[in-house]
């Protein structure tokens, strides 16, 4: 069973609730999807993120090297504290990338 609820408004997909091993399987399912339907830049926006585990942040890195391989982009908006700490501590931070502001890093 699934502990995030998946939106999209456009290119961008939007994540509310605990991003962790049981929501894998959909979160998966709709990055893939969402890069299917929109070229180039897509964001996923994690403001509403209460929680991520690694196994998550994994999906996200192999999502971003994914789109890279093809020509995209996705961008991760509204990173917590704790999604940037995990994302440092499994060296993550290099692979994906992160939106400031109106200006992506």
């Amino acid at each position: 069973m699934s502990t995030v609820d998946i939106t999209s408004d456009g290119a961008t997909l939007i994540l509310r609730g605990d991003l962790d091993v049981r929501s894998t399987d959909s979160v998966r399912a709709a990055i893939y999807d969402h890069l299917r339907r929109h070229d180039g830049r897509i964001v996923i926006d994690l403001h509403d993120v209460a929680s991520v585990d690694l196994t998550a942040l994994r999906v996200l890195g192999a999502a971003s090297r994914r789109a890279v391989g093809r020509g995209d982009r996705i961008v991760l908006r509204g990173t917590s504290p704790q999604v940037l700490r995990m994302l440092h501590l499994t060296h993550l931070i290099r692979v994906v990338e992160l939106e400031r502001g109106d200006i992506a890093v």
